[in-house]
């Protein structure tokens, strides 16, 4: 680095790290093998902080920011893991749970669900808001791949991916606030769309939203880690 301002020197969860100027908390926490709970975000695409389960506390802020969108500053001293963050995560969780209807015993992302881990991992052991349980579609028209509207989180992994790594621009995201989902070209079936057949919104997903018609259960993980490999051919060429 050619000058001393790029460098940023802060705190996080008592430990004194380094930083490039315009990385985000998120970025330098898992330099530095700090966890921070993440469902929107995925390495590889732009972050939009939309879940916020990234959340992290900030010294002399009231407010909590979330840390793939909040870049650092010098002396920053930032919290990952407090009781009120704890808190938070799990009623954003609950929240995601009660909207639409996750059923882990009969999904098809039964133990490949980052909705379910994350729920284990802070200590989800129930949930305490009444179910909302839309009566969404599910869309089988594709020749390879399902959409389940009743598993989807909203995330826009699909839209991201599709748009960034794809170009081909099929997902959107259609409606305000309980009827808010994800949509094809102009709301159309999948299977008459314009989708390319690559898959690769399949495989970010990180629920059972977007499935694989032939493969269920133990046999239907899901790979995102190509996309950081993707852009790096990308930068090379």
């Amino acid at each position: 680095m050619s000058n001393g301002d790029d460098v940023k020197t802060l705190i996080i969860d008592d430990q004194e790290v380094s930083a490039r100027r315009g990385q985000t908390i998120l970025e330098v926490a898992r330099e530095n093998g700090i966890n921070i709970p993440t469902l929107c975000h995925l390495e590889g695409l732009s972050s939009v902080g939309a879940c916020r389960l990234c959340l992290v506390e900030i010294k002399g802020s009231n407010k909590l920011l979330p840390a793939c969108i909040a870049t650092v500053f010098e002396s920053m001293e930032v919290s990952t893991d407090t009781e009120r963050l704890r808190k938070h995560r799990r009623t954003i969780l609950e929240l995601l749970f009660a909207e639409r209807n996750h059923i882990c015993s009969v999904c098809v992302s039964n133990g490949h669900c980052e909705l379910q881990t994350l729920a284990q991992e802070q200590g989800l052991t129930h949930i305490r808001l009444p179910y909302r349980n839309p009566n969404l579609p599910v869309d089988a028209s594709h020749e390879r791949f399902t959409v389940d509207h009743n598993r989807c989180i909203l995330c826009t992994r699909c839209v991201r991916v599709c748009a960034e790594i794809e170009g081909a621009h099929v997902w959107d995201v259609m409606g305000r606030g309980i009827n808010c989902m994800v949509i094809t070209d102009l709301h159309e079936e999948w299977g008459s769309s314009t989708c390319t057949r690559c898959g690769k919104c399949v495989q970010v997903c990180p629920t059972g939203a977007l499935f694989d018609k032939g493969k269920i259960g133990s046999e239907h993980p899901k790979y995102p880690d190509f996309l950081p490999y993707l852009n790096l051919m990308r930068e090379a060429r």
